[in-house]
């Protein structure tokens, strides 16, 4: 990706303008609490989770209506997956039941508790969908019947039953590595018809872990991203298309230490290669503008091409107090907030047509178009 300077743009709201393109704007979901799922429908339609059993809907991409699961007011959502207007997903993170998976057909006005993790040791940090009927959920390792530290990963077929695979199936786990359920973005997935699943690690090790089939068959790689303690290692990965993908991450109790914190692949995630922006610093999430990477997956791979092609590469990463907008081969611009507008963030999902939603503590929402 880029090999500049990272140029800061500290008004929010009215920088833009000087860019040349539409300024972000703040939603207003009159909540204060924190955010950490976020699942942009279209423009207008979008879904947002968070603590307390909280989740928040816009049905006009302006006008923010929350609410609250029955029975789940102690539980914390980091992860939501909405399908339409009335059809999402959440996923609550916590130990043992308080890890869950709920879904509503009415736009929250019924919740069905699909998923109750009884193993005292499970969490649960991510989950993604390849369409209404078959998804996916990442949590923690926990020991398999030989007492190998294993991932668990869980998988519907209809989307109402789900079931975990069988731990043979995974490579084993390092003692000390686990998932950060930051930004529900600690695994990735393509579209309806791919079969891939990527999922990243970080404590002591930061690797990337990739099955080709749907969770069949497993390998794992070791990635340059900084790690060693439970506070470090990858926090979000990213793909748009089959070979080409992002990994993001470093230490969220030191934010502003440099990198290795961001690198990038172009073959499936077998080897990744460390950006060369600086400074980096903690990056809690990662995603392609879905625009771009669409435009970038049907250009063809021929030299004649590859000026073309890099051109619509579009690429968003979110730290706790910053949005950094990658529009190649332009140098990287820093979104931050003014005082006024004293936002955090922690989550981002890229709309259907360009651009992203990203969400964070204390109720903050943020489009970025």
């Amino acid at each position: 990706m880029a090999r500049f300077p990272i140029r800061t743009v500290f008004l929010l709201f009215v920088a833009a303008t000087a860019l040349a393109q539409p300024a972000p704007k703040i939603g207003y979901p009159h909540t204060k609490e924190d955010f950490r799922g976020v699942s942009a429908v279209s423009r207008k339609i979008a879904w947002a989770s968070g603590t307390h059993g909280t989740y928040v809907r816009t049905i006009d991409g302006h006008t923010w209506i929350s609410g609250q699961v029955p029975g789940a007011e102690s539980l914390d959502f980091r992860g939501v997956v909405g399908f339409s207007a009335d059809e999402a997903f959440l996923m609550s993170s916590g130990p043992g039941e308080q890890s869950r998976i709920y879904h509503t057909l009415d736009a929250g006005g019924h919740w069905t508790l699909q998923f109750t993790n009884t193993n005292p040791k499970a969490f649960f940090d991510s989950i993604a969908f390849w369409d209404r009927t078959h998804g996916v959920v990442l949590g923690d390792p926990i020991p398999d019947e030989a007492g190998k530290l294993k991932f668990e990963v869980l998988l519907t077929e209809d989307g109402g039953t789900w079931r975990v695979t069988s731990p043979a199936q995974l490579p084993p786990a390092i003692e000390g590595e686990g998932a950060f359920a930051a930004s529900n973005s600690c695994i990735a997935i393509l579209g309806p018809q791919d079969r891939n699943i990527w999922f990243a690690s970080g404590g002591k090790v930061a690797r990337v872990f990739h099955s080709p089939d749907r969770g069949h068959t497993w390998e794992v790689v070791d990635t340059p991203i900084f790690h060693g303690s439970d506070s470090q290692g990858i926090f979000s990965i990213a793909f748009r298309d089959a070979e080409h993908g992002a990994i993001a991450g470093g230490d969220y109790k030191h934010p502003e230490e440099d990198g290795p914190n961001l690198a990038f692949t172009d073959d499936a995630g077998k080897t990744w290669t460390v950006s060369k922006i600086f400074p980096q610093s903690y990056y809690s999430a990662v995603a392609y503008d879905r625009r771009y990477g669409e435009a970038q997956a049907a250009a063809t791979s021929s030299k004649n091409h590859e000026r073309e092609d890099q051109a619509r590469v579009r690429l968003f990463l979110v730290g706790p107090k910053f949005i950094y907008d990658f529009r190649p081969p332009r140098n990287p611009i820093r979104i931050s907030p003014v005082k006024k507008f004293p936002l955090q963030f922690n989550a981002v999902s890229p709309y259907p047509d360009g651009g992203a939603l990203i969400v964070g503590p204390k109720g903050s929402i943020v489009t970025v178009p």
